[in-house]
């Protein structure tokens, strides 16, 4: 089977994309430097062998062209987060300068979903998984 093994968020200003996903959910981000293009390498964490869904890291770069319109359509991948409070971590992105896109859902024997956008205009989506019966 074919994985998803990187994912890139694209920024108009790095810093802010990078406080935002280092704050809200303590993503380790090392900038590269004006040598690299000024990509950032992102690590979301360590794989644990007992996790559901094994994580996987990425990159956050330069955006090139025009943000996002509010209310367009979406135009890219969308990459969900997992959780462990999404009430908590909602009221913590919404903080950090996030906005809503779609609120809170129940997704039967998934979990708890829902989708914001970044400061950057991003959309991405935040899974509070289901606990095992």
């Amino acid at each position: 089977m074919n994985r998803v093994v990187h994912f890139e968020i694209h920024a108009q200003d790095l810093d802010r994309a990078q406080r935002f996903y280092g704050g809200v959910f303590g993503w380790k981000i090392t900038d590269l430097g004006p040598q690299m293009g000024n990509y950032r390498l992102v690590s979301t964490g360590e794989n644990d062998p007992g996790t559901l869904w094994p994580g996987i890291n990425g990159g956050m770069l330069p955006r090139r062209g025009a943000a996002p319109e509010s209310g367009a359509p979406v135009n890219a991948f969308v990459c969900t987060i997992t959780v462990p409070d999404l009430a908590k971590t909602m009221e913590a992105a919404l903080a950090a300068g996030g906005s809503m896109a779609l609120d809170r859902m129940t997704v039967q024997g998934v979990g708890l979903l829902a989708y914001l956008k970044d400061p950057e205009g991003n959309i991405f989506g935040m899974l509070q998984p289901e606990t095992p019966a």
